[in-house]
């Protein structure tokens, strides 16, 4: 895949990575929205939520469970997840993507 996210997943692009296992690559927000904003991208190439097929179900899972290992891992206290889905709904790159954001 040529999209900007595939190429960060696959280190073309560098990228200020905060996580990393064999499914996901989680990086800090170019254009952070909180004190600690970061991005969870399955490696795996899905455009939107709108593209998620029923074979996806588990990773879907992992990826709240990253965001949560995440969380852990930086101690925050409290934090919202976003996933926004079309270019309607927010979402600029066609990547699925999963925000973390807290107030420290």
């Amino acid at each position: 895949m040529d999209c900007l996210f595939c190429k960060i997943a696959r280190k073309e692009i560098p990228s200020d990575i905060v996580h990393e296992d064999e499914k996901f690559l989680v990086f800090k927000d170019i254009n952070p929205k909180a004190l600690f904003h970061v991005l969870i991208i399955p490696k795996k190439h899905i455009e939107s939520i709108d593209h998620v097929e029923l074979q996806d179900k588990e990773l879907m899972g992992e990826l709240i469970l990253t965001a949560q290992k995440v969380a852990k891992e930086k101690n925050l206290q409290g934090y919202k997840l976003a996933i926004n889905v079309g270019r309607k709904g927010g979402q600029i790159i066609d990547h699925l993507h999963l925000h973390v954001l807290a107030d420290l």
